[in-house]
């Protein structure tokens, strides 16, 4: 099979398709004929060699793809071969096939398209681990989400509403924030036009921060925090790692939550596979709406990764095959 592979760390142009040889079902694992692969952050933070999570070269990247099962190793229940699923496969996806523990497949509804159900599991599953598992986001609290339109910014809006909670969505231009409206979001702020920290100062208190941004806008909302709120740190898509004061939790009774779902899913497959059942149900009621902003030929990786690395999609970007 072919498979864009890193065999030096560097930009997504590094990437190489490259000849390998058909994976084979283990037992307890699954066989994905892929159909279409999600492209994330994290997968160029790792070409990169600046990813918590280090593969020795060369490597396949690619966290999630959609599919059809192609081989069930021994063990294995209620998947079958022919199945239509999703899976969380944490590196090996930018591939014609890929081998993935059968706790991290899910069969997909009839409805749900290959792209739709490619870019689902880390964007969604992140987001209801943050805002459900870690902060406990309940019905009539206020959600400000940073990054709101990027990948897993825009199911965190999703996810609020379908929770209850007033959401709050902050980006960089009119055409992200009008996107965001569209999922959900009921307040709107522009920061690449106003002073984030004084447009905060004017509202209501915060009770949960969703940042998967980091940068100079995480001091702005942890001094936005009602008494007793929630700041959730997903990621550092800005390049800057925030440095937190204490003393700003210590004064409002404030928890700082890192969230880390891939790892968290891995341990806690039960779990997991219950919010990934309650997140394809809201999908199949209409509550959750993946937004595609791009999807570009499976040979076109370098290109897809580069366009998420420079922050230049709303949504997600999908390599599609054939």
């Amino acid at each position: 099979m072919k498979a864009h592979q890193c065999h030096t760390l560097g930009e997504p142009d590094v990437l190489r398709l490259t000849d390998v040889p058909d994976p084979v079902a283990a037992p307890g694992t699954v066989i994905v004929d892929v159909r279409a692969c999600g492209i994330n952050f994290p997968d160029g933070l790792m070409v990169a060699g600046n990813y918590q999570t280090k593969p020795p070269l060369p490597f396949t990247p690619g966290s999630e793809v959609a599919g059809v099962i192609r081989a069930v190793g021994d063990g294995v229940e209620g998947l079958n071969v022919g199945t239509r699923v999703l899976a969380f496969c944490g590196i090996g996806g930018y591939a014609e096939q890929v081998s993935v523990p059968a706790s991290q497949v899910f069969a997909i509804p009839g409805s749900m398209s290959y792209p739709d159900a490619a870019g689902f599991s880390v964007t969604y599953g992140t987001s209801y681990h943050g805002l459900v598992d870690r902060a406990g986001l309940a019905a009539g609290e206020r959600l400000l989400v940073l990054g709101a339109a990027g990948g897993v910014g825009l199911t965190a809006v999703e996810i609020g509403r379908a929770l209850g909670a007033e959401v709050i969505a902050a980006a960089s231009t009119a055409e992200k924030l009008a996107l965001c409206e569209e999922h959900g979001a009921s307040t709107l702020i522009n920061y690449a036009e106003c002073d984030l920290a004084s447009e905060l100062k004017t509202r209501e208190r915060i009770d949960v921060v969703y940042d998967p941004v980091g940068g100079d806008a995480a001091q702005a909302a942890i001094r936005a925090l009602q008494w007793g709120g929630r700041y959730l740190t997903v990621g550092y898509a800005s390049g800057d790692i925030p440095k937190v004061g204490m003393n700003r939790l210590l004064i409002s009774s404030a928890s700082l939550l890192g969230v880390l779902w891939g790892a968290w899913a891995k341990r806690n497959p039960a779990e997991n596979a219950s919010n990934m059942r309650q997140l394809l149900d809201w999908y199949e009621h209409g509550l959750l709406v993946p937004h595609v902003s791009r999807t570009l030929p499976f040979d076109a990786a370098s290109e897809a990764l580069n366009i998420v690395m420079n922050r230049q999609a709303a949504g997600k970007v999908i390599l599609v095959r054939d």
